[in-house]
C-alpha cells in the first residue's frame, strides 16, 4: 500500500460531542482543526493527533449499543513521561499517553484486540502491505508499521467476530493512499472483505471500507487535500 500520509486517523461516534470534545481538547489537548459535515444528522469534528487526525463523529439519531469492536486503545507518545497513564473518555474510549518509543512509538499506537494473531498477521502484511516490527511484550502480541503509526495487535479472548460499525467505542481506522479504487482492489484480493465500494464525496475525497479477518472496519481514503486528484485510476 502506498500511503499518501505516513500515519493512521482513528474515529469514533458520540451522541454527547460537547462533552467529548470537552475531554479531548482540554484533558488530552489535542489542536482542533475544523468541523466537516458528512451527511443530514452526522458532522465530523477533526482534531490535530500528532500528524494523525482523530475523528469524532457527531451522530443525532441514537447509537445502537452494538458489542465493542476489536480496536481497545490509543497510545499517544508525550515527552517528559515515564510510565503509560491510562485514561478514559466520556464515551469509554481507552486512550494512555505513552513515553516516547515504548513498542517503538512515537507518535501513536493502536492496540487490537483479535481472535487470531497469525490471520491478522497475513492481512496486514499482505492485504495491506504493512511491515512487521518490533514484539510488543509476552502473550503473542505482535507490531505493523504504517509509516509512523504502530499497530499493536495481541489475542483476545473476547475479540469480535463480525465488528460493526456503528456503536459505541473506537470504530474504525483510516489509511490516506493516492489511489483508493487500486488499494481496494488489492485488499479484497488479498483476504479483505468488502464493506463499502468506493465513493466520491465531493470534491473531499474518494473513500471505500474494507473489514479485517474479525470484521474491524478500515477505511481507505484518497483525500483531495493531500493527493490532488479524485479520478480514479484505472488499474
Amino acid at each position: 500500500m502506498k500511503l499518501a500520509k505516513p500515519r493512521i486517523d482513528i474515529g469514533f461516534a458520540t451522541n454527547h460531542a460537547p462533552a467529548a470534545l470537552a475531554f479531548w481538547q482540554n484533558e488530552i489537548g489535542l489542536p482542533f482543526d475544523h468541523t466537516q459535515p458528512i451527511r443530514r444528522g452526522y458532522k465530523q469534528h477533526r482534531h490535530d493527533l500528532c500528524g494523525s487526525i482523530l475523528k469524532i463523529n457527531q451522530v443525532y439519531e441514537p447509537l445502537p449499543d452494538n458489542p465493542p469492536s476489536g480496536y481497545l486503545e490509543l497510545l499517544i507518545a508525550r515527552d517528559g513521561i515515564t510510565a503509560a497513564e491510562p485514561m478514559m473518555d466520556p464515551e469509554g474510549n481507552r486512550v494512555a499517553l505513552v513515553p516516547k518509543g515504548l513498542f517503538g512509538i512515537e507518535r501513536i499506537g493502536i492496540r487490537l484486540g483479535v481472535r487470531d494473531v497469525e490471520a491478522h498477521r497475513r492481512f496486514y502484511t499482505q492485504a495491506l502491505g504493512l511491515k512487521e516490527g518490533r514484539p510488543a511484550g509476552a502473550g503473542g502480541a505482535m507490531t505493523f508499521l504504517a509509516g509512523d503509526t504502530v499497530l499493536i495487535v495481541e489475542p483476545a479472548a473476547d475479540a469480535p467476530d463480525d465488528a460493526a460499525f456503528e456503536g459505541k467505542g473506537w470504530r474504525y481506522i483510516t489509511f490516506q493512499v493516492f489511489e483508493v479504487d487500486r488499494e481496494h482492489a488489492h485488499v479484497l484480493a488479498h483476504g479483505g472483505r468488502e464493506a463499502r465500494a468506493p465513493v466520491t464525496l465531493g470534491t473531499t475525497a474518494r473513500i471505500s471500507m474494507v473489514r479485517d479477518p474479525d470484521g474491524n472496519w478500515i477505511e481507505l481514503s484518497q483525500r483531495a487535500s493531500l493527493t490532488g486528484s479524485l479520478e480514479p485510476v484505472a488499474s
